[in-house]
């Protein structure tokens, strides 16, 4: 006999499970089993979802290879971004970086981007105290073993700030006797609120150096580089920059008895001799290889020559002057030159052009002159006034030519300085 059980149906009528449907969530896996016409749809749908998730695990993938390939390209940038050689801010060090791993031209666009949209000020007035007033200082005419007081530069902006143009004895002395003079003006009479530095140095009471960086030329040891030393501090009056770097400059460099980079015939040439006297030459016109040659330092062609802007000179010509940043820019420039007596003249500061450049050191009485280095983290000079006339040189005796100068005095006496640099010292 078959016995039904006494134990209550639980079993949920169809009317429920047809309320729970229809409470499931859209898109559900049960929703889409349940759909009408869910056949041709719900394949399509799961071969969608099958291929969204293999190219999402070969993206997974691919970034992961990426970042293991890339490790040491991480190692190596983050290296040079603690690097202060490299520049004195993360934007160089990192520009920097770049150019060496083959970037140069991207940097070169960025940084043409930025300076074409941050251009000087059209106009305005220059900052208080920019200009130093006038004061009066002794004019020496010369003589055996002393050049004449320079005469002071006819201003470019008018009205002229009183002390514009007028020179301003700097530096260590000997026997009393200023070694160099400084000026400061507006490069332009349209950038008014721009001050550039001018520097002028008596080659008969100096003597000039190259000091190598472990950057550039690279290589060494040499006999002279940084930092400076102790023994060579107290003569020293004034370090600057050099040039652009080997694969820029579009010359050589002679240094130690040999020519670490070939030096070209017709390239702009700063030629430093064995007796501390320098030059400022077309290489292999005015000057060629010889004994008494100390050492030479190349960058680009003659930007002034006669004693005026070279011809044709365009601040659009980057196949010419190179092509670091280009040169339809404003941005600071450097350059130094000889006059007809034999004295350099150095110009640096914000707010120049290839032309405007030119322009100062004809003004300062250049007859040959040179680009050097360009960008605000590279353009430096610095001189030094120890509180006696043989006291070392350091850079808490140091100042800058211009307060926007990146470094510091002290940069060329640190061993990390890679870049190679100009010496004045005193004879």
């Amino acid at each position: 006999m078959k016995y039904r059980s006494a134990r209550p149906d639980r079993r949920a009528p169809e009317s429920s499970f047809a309320a729970l449907r229809e409470t499931e969530s859209e898109g559900s896996p049960r929703h889409l089993r349940h759909r009408e016409g869910s056949g041709d749809e719900r394949q399509e749908e799961v071969l969608e979802l099958a291929r969204w998730r293999y190219w999402l695990r070969r993206f997974v993938a691919l970034v992961c290879i990426v970042l293991v390939l890339a490790t040491p390209v991480w190692i190596s940038l983050g290296s040079a971004l603690t690097d202060q050689s490299l520049g004195p801010s993360l934007a160089a060090r990192a520009a920097e970086w770049t150019r060496n791993h083959g970037g140069s031209g991207l940097v070169r666009w960025i940084e043409n981007e930025w300076y074409s949209h941050h251009a000087p000020k059209v106009g305005g007035a220059p900052p208080k105290g920019a200009i130093p007033a006038q004061t009066k200082i002794e004019q020496i005419t010369g003589g055996k073993g002393i050049l004449p007081t320079p005469k002071p530069i006819t201003p470019f902006a008018l009205p002229a700030i009183p002390g514009e143009g007028d020179w301003h004895p700097i530096g260590r002395t000997v026997h009393g006797i200023p070694t160099m003079y400084a000026t400061y003006m507006r490069p332009d009479p349209i950038h008014t609120s721009v001050v550039d530095g001018v520097v002028w140095m008596d080659t008969k009471l100096l003597n000039m150096r190259l000091y190598s960086g472990s950057y550039i030329p690279g290589g060494g040891p040499y006999k002279y580089t940084a930092p400076i030393s102790p023994a060579a501090s107290k003569s020293l009056v004034a370090a600057f920059n050099a040039g652009f770097r080997e694969q820029d400059a579009q010359g050589g460099y002679y240094t130690d008895g040999h020519a670490v980079i070939p030096l070209r015939n017709g390239a702009a040439s700063l030629v430093i001799y064995k007796n501390g006297s320098a030059n400022v030459v077309d290489w292999g016109r005015d000057a060629k290889m010889g004994k008494n040659v100390e050492s030479v330092r190349q960058n680009l062609n003659l930007l002034v020559d006669h004693g005026r802007s070279v011809t044709g000179l365009n601040p659009n010509d980057t196949t010419q002057w190179g092509f670091t940043l280009g040169n339809q820019v404003y941005v600071w420039r450097s350059g130094i030159g000889v006059t007809k007596n034999g004295a350099l003249v150095y110009v640096g500061g914000p707010g120049l052009n290839i032309t405007t450049l030119a322009n100062l050191l004809v003004r300062a009485g250049a007859v040959r002159a040179m680009e050097l280095d360009i960008n605000a983290a590279w353009v430096n000079f610095s001189y030094f006034k120890p509180a006696t006339p043989a006291g070392t040189a350091t850079g808490a005796n140091g100042t800058n030519l211009l307060p926007g100068m990146a470094y510091a005095p002290l940069h060329y006496f640190e061993s990390s300085w890679s870049r190679d640099f100009f010496t004045a010292s005193a004879r």
